[in-house]
């Protein structure tokens, strides 16, 4: 049960941070494919840095002992990120805006958004034990790291990473100040 109401409570507060930064607006994730705004795009690589930092510093100070990291699959990675990006293009939500936008009360969110989601889930919960063994077959690596791949310190790893997030967020200021 503490569990159940531990992931509802970082759902909230993840869908009252999304909120609170505007990036439950349609035209702020479409206008993303569009190079328009680059807000989420911000948001997004802020994110990933802080989190990679806070669960390496977590495991390093005894709070875990590992992250859970799942088999990769190169084949698996590719046609379902083709899919999720499609997808959250075509419809202008990622699966945490649609539900962000459905507690805002919004009815596109709930008719469009969720309704797809569910779908989407449905249709993959029926289709993966078809499609996934042939999928995790092709260009699987195992468990797999950036830094074991590399043979470096996760922290090594974690720094060169947050450099370049750093280079791409600057390259983002620089090309919004010249179309604006």
């Amino acid at each position: 049960m503490l569990d159940i109401v531990k992931a509802l409570v970082l759902g909230l507060l993840f869908g009252w941070s999304l909120h609170k930064a505007g990036l439950t607006h349609y035209a702020r994730i479409v206008n993303v494919y569009r190079f328009r705004d680059m807000t989420v795009m911000r948001f997004m690589l802020t994110a990933l840095v802080v989190g990679a930092f806070g669960i390496q510093a977590g495991i390093d100070l005894g709070f875990a002992a590992s992250a859970p990291i799942p088999p990769t699959s190169m084949l698996a990675n590719v046609v379902g990120g083709v899919v999720f990006g499609v997808g959250m293009a075509t419809a202008g939500y990622c699966p945490g805006t649609i539900v962000a936008e459905a507690g805002e009360g919004r009815l596109d969110a709930w008719v469009a958004g969720l309704s797809g989601l569910l779908v989407g889930a449905i249709v993959f919960g029926l289709l993966q034990p078809v499609i996934m063994p042939t999928l995790a077959r092709v260009g699987a690596l195992g468990r797999v790291t950036f830094a074991s791949l590399a043979g470096a310190s996760p922290w090594l790893v974690l720094l060169v990473f947050a450099q370049v997030v750093v280079l791409v967020l600057m390259l983002i200021a620089r090309v919004g100040r010249k179309t604006t």
